[in-house]
């Protein structure tokens, strides 16, 4: 009972994390800089995630979530609801927020910002060579889901919280109900969740704020420059040219 307790807790520090950065991004609302202040709460994430990752309880947490949701548990949801939030974005518009850039710089930052969730991803996991709670493949920490599900909920956060607050931290609820399924499907352990969401929470708060897709405008014909840092087998930066 006690490690049940202990399991649904944890569940919860994700979604409470969340509400902690809305109290946190309250403090510099009218700032365009960054703060320390708004990186506690994947600081955080982040660093509980390798703590549990190599220990007893991560594994006995597990098994209790195994207990609760049912060894044959199984759904596909939890791949598609990481990318609700994008939806969201684009939505905003028609549901008459005011953004806080156009479509163009919202398809630059998303499409940014997941490369950089992948690839940061992507090399913890080859490296790492974590094997995953049903023991498909050795590729479990961090989370890959999870981050990208709360990299987009962030942007939303960030497009839209100051205009809607409630509107603006919706995507944190699935991407919550992300990390509770990769759980409950037996793909990952809450130690991987803990820092797929810090590392998604990270990324989108760092491309929200680092804004290097500013448009420049060219003489009379009005022609604007997207730059932005491309992330992958290689690097650099791209340039998109638009009137």
């Amino acid at each position: 009972m006690k490690r049940k307790l202990t399991l649904i807790s944890f569940l919860l520090v994700v979604f409470n994390g969340n509400a902690q950065i809305a109290d946190s991004t309250s403090l510099v609302k009218s700032q365009s800089k960054l703060s320390y202040k708004q990186f506690i709460v994947p600081t955080v994430l982040i660093g509980g995630g390798f703590l549990l990752k190599e220990s007893t309880l991560n594994k006995n947490l597990q098994k209790d979530a195994q207990k609760i949701f049912g060894s044959d548990f199984q759904t596909q949801i939890d791949n598609v609801i990481p990318f609700i939030p994008i939806a969201q974005i684009y939505g905003g518009m028609f549901l008459g927020f005011v953004l806080k850039s156009d479509w163009q710089h919202q398809t630059v930052n998303i499409f940014v910002s997941n490369v950089i969730t992948y690839t940061i991803v992507e090399s913890m996991k080859h490296s790492f060579k974590e094997i995953r709670p049903d023991s498909s493949d050795n590729f479990s920490f961090p989370s890959g889901h999870t981050a990208l599900a709360f990299t987009n909920a962030s942007l939303l956060y960030y497009e839209y919280k100051n205009t809607n607050i409630w509107y603006a931290s919706s995507g944190f609820l699935f991407a919550t109900a992300t990390g509770i399924l990769r759980i409950a499907n037996n793909k990952h352990y809450l130690s991987d969740v803990l820092t797929g969401s810090g590392i998604g929470i990270g990324v989108g708060l760092i491309v929200s704020y680092w804004n290097p897709f500013g448009s420049l405008t060219f003489g009379k014909n009005k022609t604007h420059a997207l730059l932005y840092p491309q992330v992958g087998k290689h690097y650099g930066m791209g340039l998109i040219l638009y009137k």
